[in-house]
């Protein structure tokens, strides 16, 4: 395992292009594009401002930076870096941009969410979508680009509309039984959409593209429900993660639950597999010391290099009452995450923050628990294998895989703090995030094997 030197950052805003060929990174308002392989800068963009998103097109031919405060969006071309588009909604303002799938259109939401702006980079024409709902989210792309769906709010009630993105027609439009519509999410077949409830009540609802209800699932009443949702990429089940701190599958027959996964603080079965990250101090030579020690020898000093023991059972984990009398308590599964082969789920139960869960699909059983000494803030699977990536905030990254764990400490002076990470489309490296720098770790091929 290899990794880059250090380069700055700025609001964790780095991605990698969807080909895989090119990495951008932001610092504040400027923008560059690197090689993926040699890190050597392509092209440099100046923004208006600082940039509070950026988003590769599906094609990876163009970078969109949006700069809400100002209410601009600026567009740059790889391809012809002298061409360059501005786009301003003006008094509407701007609170969230993105790509359409094909890469030539930009959905703009403008302040108080009235309406979503379609522009086209090709024809310069502007269409509107009124009544945009205030969602975590609202608008959901088919995976294959076809359809769009946008959840509505209008008259008091709850609205989906779902369109065609070769033109932006209407396709359908119904009104959904929900109190106040929280998300919405195509499975990755593009057949079914589902939409859930505020966290005040436990309702998920599934439609077909024609706008039919297909099913709808309640766990309970009376108390706080819903809180994450994870489609399996074969679309055959659908995780639902609950302030009650289980996760509940259906399936994509009957839309019932098969099973429910419970997240206790005391692993007793002696089937499941529990790695306890321990700290070890790294050895030190004692020829080696000097005084004052230099800067390397310093910094390995001060290190605290960790690995994992497996933990005989039962095992109590760390877990932490939530406050009840604050909004938004630490409660219930806040991350949910299917592998890409569709045999393993990852979740995290947020009253017991340093575990991060895996859950055997085929078996319908817990697998493996990862107790950090850290919480976790970050894990992502590798997309081409059953790989998990996890970081809990220190200069650590550590890796999950059915052979075994692995903790690697990240080889770099000063603090190193990673928040969040990302797998290249390959597999074959990831970009490691903190507040105010990144780095790439490239995996050997021995290593991905």
């Amino acid at each position: 395992m290899n990794f880059s030197e250090p380069l700055k950052l700025s609001g964790l805003l780095g991605r990698f292009s969807p080909d895989g060929k090119c990495l951008a990174s932001c610092v504040q308002y400027r923008v560059a594009v690197r090689d993926v392989g040699t890190l050597q800068v392509l092209q440099l963009y100046t923004c208006l401002d600082q940039v509070q998103h950026m988003e590769w097109s599906a094609d990876s031919r163009f970078i969109l930076c949006a700069m809400y405060r100002r209410g601009v969006v600026q567009v740059w071309s790889l391809e012809q870096p002298d061409w360059h588009c501005k786009i301003d909604e003006g008094s509407a303002g701007l609170v969230a941009s993105c790509w359409s799938p094909d890469g030539r259109h930009i959905l703009n939401t403008t302040e108080f969410h009235l309406r979503i702006t379609v522009w086209s980079l090709c024809t310069k024409s502007v269409s509107y979508i009124k009544y945009p709902k205030a969602c975590q989210q609202g608008i959901a792309f088919t995976k294959d680009g076809r359809y769009m769906a946008v959840a509505e709010r209008r008259d008091c009630k709850d609205f989906i509309s779902i369109f065609v993105c070769s033109d932006w027609q209407l396709l359908r439009h119904f009104d959904t039984e929900t109190q106040d519509l929280f998300g919405i999410e195509w499975a990755p077949n593009g057949c079914v959409l589902a939409a859930w409830d505020t966290c005040l009540e436990y309702k998920i609802l599934l439609y077909s593209l024609d706008g039919r209800l297909l099913s709808t699932y309640r766990a309970y009443e009376w108390s706080l429900g819903i809180k994450s949702i994870a489609w399996s990429p074969s679309s055959q089940f659908l995780a639902i993660g609950s302030y009650d701190e289980k996760v509940r599958i259906l399936n994509h027959v009957t839309w019932k639950k098969i099973t429910e996964f419970e997240h206790p603080a005391t692993i007793a079965s002696a089937k499941t597999i529990v790695y306890k990250e321990v700290e070890k101090s790294p050895p030190v030579e004692t020829e080696r010391l000097s005084f004052p020690p230099t800067r390397a020898l310093a910094s390995s000093l001060f290190s605290t290099q960790s690995k994992y023991d497996i933990s005989q059972v039962p095992v109590s984990l760390q877990y932490v009452k939530p406050v009840a009398d604050r909004a938004n308590p630490k409660m219930g599964i806040g991350m949910l995450a299917f592998s890409a082969d569709n045999c393993f789920l990852a979740t995290k139960n947020d009253n017991i923050p340093n575990a991060v869960w895996i859950w055997d699909i085929q078996k319908l059983k817990l697998f493996v628990v990862l107790e950090q000494l850290c919480a976790v803030q970050s894990f992502q699977w590798d997309p081409r294998q059953p790989r998990l990536a996890v970081c809990t905030g220190n200069s650590k990254v550590y890796l999950w895989s059915p052979a075994g764990c692995v903790s690697v400490q990240v080889p770099m002076e000063g603090d190193f703090q990673i928040v969040s990470l990302s797998w290249h489309s390959s597999g074959d490296s990831m970009a490691l995030l903190s507040k105010d720098n990144f780095c790439v770790c490239y995996l050997e091929r021995e290593e991905i094997k």
